[in-house]
């Protein structure tokens, strides 16, 4: 059974190594066995499951989806830290080791070489300054995947999950609703981690819808209006729209869109659901036309 995931054992093999954590990749591990067979718990993860890893670290989670998946492809990018997988991983002969950046690796390769092209799922312990682009990567990158199970900071989490109104609810918390349903599993303290991060951190699983939850004419549009609408916040949603120079519609256009969707001209994007978003991109689009 795994033999990582305590403060004891973490330590033996951060000495045996001499391994110095690097501040540039975040690095934060877990030494907290009860969090640890929560994600796997979240995941679902069988074995059939081929499983994707971003940053395993020392490999502590990695031991655990080794023991259930059918097969787990690591991703790390600290060059410094793969002498320490190929140890701590080598009874496994179910793993795949990968020195990159995640950002830079052809997933779809990996998805089908590993699972024949059929959806896998992703678990990750992210570096907190790279979350969202790395959540945002899989998603619009088309990747095949049923869900990603991922320890964010806890604000990050707020983020994800916040409903129309709240202070939390933007740009992200729509694009991540789009694509997934998002569910908090548990709260992780700092102190289950070493270093200790300063910030109090949660277990996310994002589980990923068939297709979108709203019919949106062009994506691209959709989400372009939804940025417009949250980079000035305190503006209201006619004068932030009319504001961005990438979406070709006057202040006329954008009152006209709202009238039709029964909406008052001075009405804030964060009271929007995505379903008015949607509404009201496929609108601009028409009276563009």
């Amino acid at each position: 059974m795994a033999t990582l995931g305590s403060v004891q054992s973490t330590i033996e093999i951060l000495q045996k190594y001499q391994f110095v954590f690097q501040k540039k990749f975040g690095q934060n591990f877990l030494v907290d066995k009860n969090i640890l067979e929560k994600i796997i718990e979240a995941a679902e993860v069988t074995e059939q499951d081929c499983v994707l890893e971003i940053g395993p670290g020392i490999g502590t989670m990695t031991q655990y989806l080794a023991e259930r998946a059918k097969s787990v492809t690591a991703v790390e990018i600290d060059r410094n830290l793969i002498p320490i997988l190929h140890d701590t991983l080598s009874s496994y002969d179910n793993v795949t080791i990968m020195n990159e950046d995640i950002l830079k690796v052809d997933i779809h390769r990996i998805v089908e070489e590993q699972n024949g092209g059929k959806p896998i799922k992703v678990v990750a312990n992210l570096p907190y300054y790279i979350t969202t682009p790395i959540i945002m990567a899989l998603f619009e990158k088309r990747v095949a995947l049923q869900s990603i199970t991922i320890m964010v900071q806890k604000e990050v989490a707020d983020r994800l999950q916040a409903k129309p109104g709240s202070k939390d609810y933007g740009a992200l918390s729509l694009a991540v609703q789009y694509y997934a349903s998002p569910e908090v599993i548990v709260k992780v303290p700092a102190s289950c981690f070493m270093p200790r991060p300063n910030v109090d951190s949660a277990v996310m699983k994002l589980t990923r819808y068939d297709a979108p939850p709203t019919a949106a004419k062009e994506e691209s549009y959709l989400f372009a209006v939804i940025r417009a609408s949250f980079n000035q916040r305190r503006k209201t949603l006619v004068n932030g729209l009319a504001n961005a120079g990438n979406l070709g519609v006057s202040k006329e256009m954008i009152v006209e869109a709202l009238e039709k969707m029964g909406m008052s001209p001075t009405v804030r994007g964060e009271t929007l659901t995505l379903e008015q978003f949607t509404e009201l991109s496929n609108s601009l689009l028409e009276i563009r036309q």
